[in-house]
């Protein structure tokens, strides 16, 4: 299976569509959590449905009910641990494993965590969160990956729009809200389309590429 193209047939003829990864970046802890918890499913949800791939922190709470919400609509979810084992991952963090299709041990701690999360994702997704969400969500404008942010949601969800008023970010235009979380993801996609759009045009013409002909044998 092909985890970054689809392949769409529509009468007769073939479309072809961009598989995003998309993190969701929520607390493990707080006041938030409470409030929060159907959101964070309700966007891991709707990141299945549109054929895009989960990311999140491999972390109790919002990053696990996103994970939910994308295992129970049909979809992959791959959570990024600080740990470097799973031993390490369930006994000395004491971390779920549950709804995650692939467990990536990165063995770099959270504050490393969190970035190698950021950098293997297209584009993040804030629900709610404290300090770890903040820093997840600054490290990805920092690196130009596209922002959500659900608004009303809580904690630093709900921060970052006076903190984009205040420090006036080079990247601003990349940050986008909603307090929709179907709305928050097609504006996240409709971005990411436009970005990709040239990449997508050239692998719907892949014949072009050296190795998708077929080689003569030289000897």
């Amino acid at each position: 299976m092909n985890y970054l193209f689809q392949e769409i047939k529509e009468k007769n003829k073939t479309r072809i569509e961009l598989r995003f990864t998309i993190c969701v970046s929520g607390a493990a802890g707080g006041e938030t959590v409470e409030i929060s918890d159907d959101e964070a499913e309700a966007l891991g949800g709707e990141i299945a449905k549109r054929g895009n791939i989960l990311n999140t922190g491999a972390n109790v709470r919002l990053p696990k009910a996103a994970a939910k919400g994308a295992k129970e609509a049909g979809g992959m979810s791959v959570g990024f641990s600080p740990a470097s084992s799973l031993r390490e991952h369930l006994r000395k963090y004491r971390l779920p494993y549950e709804y995650y299709d692939f467990l990536n041990f990165t063995g770099l701690e959270y504050v490393g965590r969190d970035l190698y999360l950021v950098q293997s994702s297209d584009a993040v997704i804030t629900v709610g969160g404290r300090f770890g969400s903040l820093h997840e969500f600054t490290s990805a404008l920092e690196a130009g990956k596209p922002c959500g942010v659900l608004i009303g949601s809580g904690g630093t969800a709900d921060l970052i729009p006076q903190l984009m008023d205040l420090l006036e970010p080079p990247e601003k235009s990349l940050v986008v809200y909603d307090s929709d979380p179907n709305k928050l993801i097609e504006k996240i996609e409709k971005i990411l389309r436009k970005e990709y759009d040239d990449i997508r045009d050239q692998y719907a013409l892949k014949d072009q590429f050296w190795y998708s002909k077929k080689q003569k044998n030289k000897g």
